[in-house]
């Protein structure tokens, strides 16, 4: 029977997380700080996608928890050091006061880093053939660094100029948002014991609709609900003078292109079948959430 419980899949990952951050020698204030910052409240969005992918491509599930892991140590890693001053400069993150707010900025850096490093020494307990494994390590990679050139354009500019607006934003999305999320799928896909091409690029096509659906939402919470809803502050994108969709299309256009995307996503992974049914149920999740 596969797995579809969302709390029994999460407990998976963050002992996989746990574990792969425990080494000996570390430094105690250094391990209790990447806890706080990798296994504290969130929706797990990503190493969910990555499960529910990986039984979409014919697995079971569990193959693909040192995956899950190991995104979701970068999207920890990405929040910490979007979190500090030089960047977006908030004290809130899931309802908690970010991390520098709470160890400081020194070791917030540090854990930063740390959970980048580590992050990849998770994919070294994949049971799969050192082909994939290197395939699966170039998709992280990757993405990683889309990740972070997303964050240039968004908070330090330097888009092509001959761009619109709303191509500017998609640009900002689909790096700082999406290539991360599109990673957490293609790699679940890829740690599952089928290597179709129809397979893959139906995951590839669903990642790249919810990838940018999800970012959109998250424009959209942040001029629609309170910061107490949302967990972190709210409103800030406007004070800045960022790129959002709603600051492009409005609210009603960007929900529209909500609707857009989650049918993209529908579609691309109908031809799957019944084992698609957890990619599909965190499409719509996604789609509708307010927090």
């Amino acid at each position: 029977m596969v797995v579809r419980d969302t709390s029994s899949i999460v407990q998976l990952v963050d002992a996989q997380i746990d574990r792969v951050v425990t080494r000996p020698g570390t430094p105690p204030a250094l391990i209790d700080s990447i806890r706080y910052a990798a296994l504290g409240p969130g929706k797990r969005v990503r190493p969910l996608l990555s499960w529910h992918a990986c039984v979409a491509a014919g697995g079971r599930g569990p193959e693909s928890v040192p995956v899950g892991a190991a995104v979701e140590m970068v999207h920890a890693f990405s929040l910490v050091h979007d979190d500090l001053p030089a960047l977006d400069n908030d004290d809130l993150r899931r309802g908690r006061p970010t991390l520098h707010r709470r160890s400081g900025e020194a070791m917030a850096i540090l854990a930063g880093d740390a959970l980048l490093t580590l992050a990849f020494s998770s994919l070294a307990d994949l049971s799969l053939p050192a082909s994939r494994v290197m395939r699966i390590l170039n998709e992280l990679t990757a993405a990683t660094t889309g990740m972070i050139a997303g964050q240039v354009y968004d908070s330090l500019g330097g888009l092509p100029s001959e761009l619109t607006d709303e191509e500017r934003v998609v640009l900002i999305h689909r790096n700082k948002t999406g290539a991360l999320i599109r990673a957490s799928a293609v790699m679940g896909a890829l740690s599952g014991p089928e290597d179709s091409p129809e397979t893959l690029d139906a995951i590839v096509r669903y990642s790249e609709a919810i990838g940018l659906m999800f970012q959109i939402v998250d424009d959209l919470l942040d001029v629609t609900q309170p910061s107490e809803a949302v967990g972190k502050r709210t409103g800030k994108d406007a004070e800045l003078g960022k790129l959002t969709y709603p600051g492009v299309l409005g609210v009603d256009g960007s929900r529209a292109r909500v609707d857009e995307l989650l049918s993209r996503a529908e579609e691309a992974i109908f031809p799957l079948g019944p084992r698609s049914a957890g990619l599909l149920d965190m499409a719509r999740t996604l789609a509708r959430r307010d927090h």
